[in-house]
């Protein structure tokens, strides 16, 4: 199948380049969420902020099949945020849903819940008698082991699968402080973190030891991560400024821009959860999806089979809180964050329904949200401001990525490439990185056939919108920013090491 990539008409864009490249079976040549909702907004550790889910191999044990699962929370997390520092809410319910992928129905689901952010004995704290929430334990010096008697504070989790408990007394990683209190994160010298390991063993020593494997067979980690996601989000809600668009040059990655943009999520942290689930104990439910037979004209509509992904928060629906003690809660637990696929509420969903998509299960989208994949206001907006002709309406092949609002993922396939594998590709297909299912079917390797860390989302869904729904040529538009700050893990959690509160700067050129 043959992709021919044409620049836009706008002069603004012109400078994206025109590159042919082919698909074949086993040939090729060459945001997300973090402020999606006003609700949501106002309450940052229920607020996610993205959802990845890939095909991968055991963390020990690499001739294990697994569906990786990584969520995160608390966007804009800065690292030197002391003396507390961010923490998991001890009153909110954080739950990862592996659903039927073309209903949206929840077929099992894991909750996490976290200890209390404040307890005042141990060994959740060792000294309520010091200013330092971690160091000055019963002892002084650098933190060498989670909990260990320098650490005061410590925060553990459960884990339910269902009804289930599979999970006490979890650790959970700590913040990266500094090379001081958590030097087994930074280099000695910089104080700066370290990451990119490629094996378990080359992990620092606080995530490896956050990692366990339950008896249940699944695998958890729970602690401070960098913020994967990269995008330019300034730049693209002011209007489409031009920096973003303004691509010049041959593309080095198969489908690179010249980095003008501002990554807007440079040196900030996020909590995530993760889990890395047998694929053997999930269920696999046959489904159709976009670009998941490259052998067939785009948008490749063809046959699948695997599960949906998506994540919730939920709250207590009472709160109490008292002049003299701490806040009581009471009730039934209430939905009031969700997000599956990146930047479908906070790019797509209209202001007038982006609480109501946080209150609501995937299930209903189909009813009430899939207006908005159909009749992407982003088009018109690209149109208004460049004078493209983006097509605004019909857009089933948006539908089809989008609705119900789960992150589909085929199971079928082998461990997908990562950063950091030679053959992986930040935007997946358009640049050849395929993978192919057991019934010999070539899809993307990245989204929307799953979501890997690493995956350029932001160029992905702004060059569907500026192609589809025919994808007769397929228009590059993108933000500009195509890497992350961070050189992620090969290995579970993936996800890079926690930026340093001691040695970290957020601010960029103007």
């Amino acid at each position: 199948m043959k992709i021919t990539l044409k620049t836009p008409s706008s002069a603004l864009l012109s400078g994206c380049a025109a590159a042919a490249l082919i698909l074949s079976s086993g040939n090729s040549t060459l945001a997300s969420s973090h402020s999606d909702a006003p609700l949501i907004k106002q309450d940052p550790q229920a607020n996610l902020t993205d959802v990845y889910a890939f095909v991968g191999t055991k963390y020990s044990d690499p001739t294990k099949k697994v569906l990786n699962v990584l969520v995160s929370v608390r966007p804009f997390s800065e690292p030197g945020d002391g003396v507390i520092y961010d923490r998991f809410a001890d009153d909110a319910l954080y739950s990862i849903h592996i659903t039927n992928p073309s209903t949206g129905d929840t077929l099992i689901r894991y909750d996490y819940q976290f200890s209390a952010v404040d307890p005042l004995t141990a060994p959740a704290l060792k000294n309520p008698n010091t200013i330092l929430s971690y160091g000055r334990g019963t002892a002084i010096g650098s933190i060498e082991t989670i909990g260990d008697a320098r650490q005061n504070y410590t925060q553990t989790y459960t884990v339910k699968r269902g009804t289930t408990l599979i999970g006490s007394s979890l650790p959970v990683a700590p913040p990266n402080v500094g090379k001081r209190t958590t030097p087994l994160y930074n280099d000695a010298n910089t104080g700066k973190a370290i990451s990119g390991a490629t094996t378990v063993a080359e992990l620092d020593s606080y995530t490896a030891q956050a990692v366990k494997t339950l008896s249940s067979g699944e695998t958890v980690f729970a602690g401070s991560r960098d913020d994967g996601f990269y995008a330019d989000t300034s730049g693209i809600f002011d209007l489409l400024d031009s920096r973003i668009l303004d691509n010049n040059g041959t593309f080095s990655d198969g489908l690179g821009q010249d980095g003008n943009g501002v990554d807007g999520f440079k040196g900030f942290n996020v909590l995530s959860f993760c889990i890395q689930i047998p694929i053997e104990s999930l269920p696999a439910s046959e489904y159709t999806a976009p670009f998941a037979n490259l052998a067939s004209p785009l948008p490749a509509l063809g046959t699948a089979k695997g599960v949906g992904v998506y994540a919730s928060v939920s709250r207590p629906r009472i709160t109490l809180r008292s002049s003299d003690g701490k806040p009581t809660s009471s009730g039934p637990w209430i939905q009031v964050n969700r997000q599956g696929n990146p930047l479908f509420n906070e790019v797509l969903v209209a202001m007038k329904d982006k609480d109501k998509y946080n209150r609501t299960s995937p299930a209903a989208d189909a009813a009430t949200f899939a207006t908005y994949a159909q009749n992407p206001e982003v088009a018109v907006l690209i149109n208004a401001v460049f004078g493209t002709g983006f097509a605004t309406s019909g857009r089933g092949d948006l539908q089809a990525v989008y609705i119900p609002d789960v992150i589909r993922v085929d199971t079928t396939t082998p461990a997908v490439h990562v950063p950091g594998d030679s053959a992986f590709r930040r935007v997946g297909f358009v640049a050849g990185d395929t993978t192919t299912d057991s019934s010999g079917r070539v899809k993307s390797s990245g989204w929307p056939n799953g979501r890997r860390i690493g995956d350029d989302v932001v160029d992905i869904a702004l060059t569907a919108v500026a192609s589809g729904p025919t994808y007769s040529t397929v228009t590059v538009v993108g933000d500009n920013v195509n890497s992350n700050d961070a050189v992620y893990n090969k290995v579970f959690p993936y996800l890079a090491t926690p930026h340093s509160g001691a040695a970290v700067s957020q601010r960029q050129a103007p």
